[in-house]
């Protein structure tokens, strides 16, 4: 039987991960991560500078040799182990450099330049939607779930794989076809694999495992459902109260557009809360 003919990003060359979204959100929360810290540390401690003489060593600086830390794990390195850490290293550098953006849009070099928060948060919204865009606008194909399979057994060709990480790919080659072509040889690639428990360290998997097993028990508690509906209530009530504190220091309250745009926000959500509320104590 002829296989349907590939859609052009496969055809050349283009497949995607199907630990993207995992490897996005590592990215994404280092990064956003990495600008809390910074802010706060350079807020305690009087925003140092490191140089002298006419010098200042930024740290977009290290952001930028971090970003190419990661770059070169991933042009150095296959299979699908060192990811993880090349998403987490480059998620740090991207901060560094991100927190730094006013320096970069304004003629003064502001560091201080206020936009720079909403700038920070528009760039991450978009890095997200974007990868949600390319992943998600049609489903993952069988043939793409194969070569993950193929991918995921580079490191058992060369060096062994362990139970965990051939179960991983024998749960992923059980997502793809018995027609599809080539993957009696995957089948066969995996079995061939010499079996050896040394796995490389890998905090960011260790992490990820962690935290699963973190949400799974929160979510079964018989408590859960109502704190996470008071902790939603009062977001939903705090956020308008602080933003019109702080607007009526400032002398503007009722006419001042962050305010109402918070508000209707929080109304928003309080709607929302309300539903899922009124839906769990009817369940």
């Amino acid at each position: 039987m002829n296989s349907p003919r590939s859609p052009y990003l496969m055809r050349a060359g283009l497949v995607r991960n199907v630990r993207t979204g995992e490897h996005l959100t590592t990215f994404v929360v280092s990064g956003v991560s990495t600008v809390l810290i910074t802010r706060l540390i350079l807020g305690l401690s009087g925003y140092p500078q490191i140089g002298g003489k006419g010098l200042h060593i930024a740290h977009v600086l290290p952001g930028g040799l971090l970003m190419l830390l990661a770059i070169y794990l991933l042009l150095s390195y296959v299979g699908p182990v060192v990811r993880p850490a090349a998403a987490l290293v480059g998620g740090v550098g991207f901060g560094l450099f991100i927190d730094e953006v006013g320096k970069f849009v304004t003629s003064d070099n502001n560091y201080f330049y206020q936009p720079t928060a909403a700038i920070v948060y528009v760039v991450f919204v978009l890095i997200v939607l974007g990868s949600r865009f390319v992943n998600n606008r049609r489903p993952m194909d069988e043939r793409e779930q194969l070569a993950n399979v193929v991918d995921h057994a580079v490191e058992g060709v060369a060096g062994g794989m362990s139970r965990r990480r051939r179960a991983q790919a024998s749960e992923q080659l059980r997502a793809v076809g018995q027609d599809v072509v080539g993957r009696p040889e995957a089948r066969a690639l995996l079995a061939a694999c010499p079996s050896d428990e040394v796995e490389l360290i890998a905090p960011v998997d260790a992490a990820w495992r962690a935290m699963r097993r973190g949400f799974d028990r929160l979510a079964t508690h018989p408590l859960a459902p109502a704190v996470a509906v008071g902790v939603l209530a009062v977001q939903a009530l705090g956020a308008p109260a602080i933003a019109a504190g702080i607007r009526l220091d400032e002398g503007r309250l009722l006419t001042d557009l962050p305010v109402l745009g918070v508000a209707a926000g929080s109304l928003l959500s309080a709607t929302f809360t309300v539903r899922g509320g009124l839906r769990l104590s009817a369940g």
